[in-house]
């Protein structure tokens, strides 16, 4: 029939309405309005998508893309999503976070789109660095500048229990990480936050407790610079970030923490990458990002039961081809308001 989509029950109208509602509002609206089945809802959701996607090419001209994982339910349920940097669209969502998820992606992309890729950013996972070497080669892997301040950041926390360790005496023999007894322990409790937060965004009560460290634990306040160190790094960006990790690779390995030594091995096991976002400017914002409004689909239908429904609806929803209202080509104009 021509007003309607083959094997479906519902006219094309009302699918295009089911499939607008979707997007924009929560699961119990869409039911209570259109009088139909969460279930119905998916379905009709696929069928729309199913034309939208088969209507496009959406892997046309891809030079910059971002690769991440993400959670979608309980008990290591995980997503692996693309994100094209340029127009910052959603392009592909698979079920799993392995080697063997990701080659459908390249699959799927082709040898020859394959090779036009220039820029790819990703997190340290080895998984995603693997099958970037081995599908497209010439491509140039950029390490997502919060996951590698990430990494300080949980050096810095091991260093923090360390202390608290030692001020509450559950470490045995001299304490090595600064001065013992309740109080200090107590305090240093308090302290995480003002550890972990950028210095611009430090109450004064918390710079006040970052002082307060430097006066009494040596050895921590020494991790919490060594932190600050590494995310001015990338602050600065180009050569003058090259040398500062350059020059904060030599602190941490003379720091004598072994969190930081640790992390000074692995920033050097990543350096190529490191230096690649330096250059390019290039993280995984974009991909955080999408990551957070798939978070925002799945809490509005209360959950998924149907995984194929949940990518279904990030792509109609962050493909860039959402579907309009039936009969309107563009947004309604709304009256301005008049004064005086």
């Amino acid at each position: 029939m021509p007003w309607a989509r083959h094997g479906a029950g519902h006219t094309l109208a009302f699918d295009e309405m089911v499939a607008w509602l979707a997007t924009v509002a929560s699961k119990s609206a869409v039911r209570q309005l259109m009088r139909v089945a969460w279930s119905t809802v998916g379905a009709i959701v696929a069928r729309v998508w199913a034309d939208t996607g088969g209507a496009v090419d959406r892997f046309a001209g891809l030079t910059r893309i971002g690769i991440d994982e993400i959670s979608y339910r309980r008990g290591e349920k995980y997503l692996t999503v693309v994100v094209d940097h340029d127009s910052g669209r959603l392009l592909w969502v698979h079920p799993g976070r392995h080697e063997a998820t990701l080659n459908l992606f390249f699959d799927l992309l082709g040898p020859r789109r394959c090779a036009a890729l220039r820029l790819v950013s990703a997190d340290g996972a080895p998984w995603i660095a693997r099958v970037v070497a081995r599908r497209c080669p010439q491509a140039v892997r950029c390490a997502d500048p919060f996951h590698v301040v990430a990494w300080a950041v949980d050096a810095l926390d091991v260093v923090r229990r360390q202390a608290w360790n030692n001020a509450v005496g559950r470490v045995r023999g001299p304490a090595k990480g600064g001065p013992g007894g309740r109080g200090v322990s107590a305090e240093l409790k308090r302290c995480r936050w003002a550890l972990w937060k950028n210095p611009e965004n430090l109450t004064q009560k918390q710079t006040a407790q970052l002082a307060w460290i430097a006066r009494t634990d040596s050895r921590l306040h020494r991790a919490y610079l060594l932190k600050e160190g590494l995310r001015y790094a990338f602050t600065v960006k180009g050569q003058a970030g090259r040398e500062a990790i350059d020059r904060w690779i030599s602190w941490a390995r003379r720091c004598r923490i072994p969190a930081f030594v640790d992390l000074s091995r692995r920033i050097v096991r990543h350096r190529d990458a490191i230096d690649a976002a330096l250059d390019h400017g290039l993280s995984n914002a974009l991909v955080e990002s999408t990551n957070a409004k798939i978070r925002l689909i799945i809490r509005m239908a209360y959950g998924f039961r149907n995984i194929d429904a949940l990518i279904s609806m990030a792509l109609l929803s962050l493909g860039g081809h959402r579907p309009t209202l039936p009969g309107r080509t563009r947004p309604p104009t709304l009256p301005q308001p008049t004064h005086g």
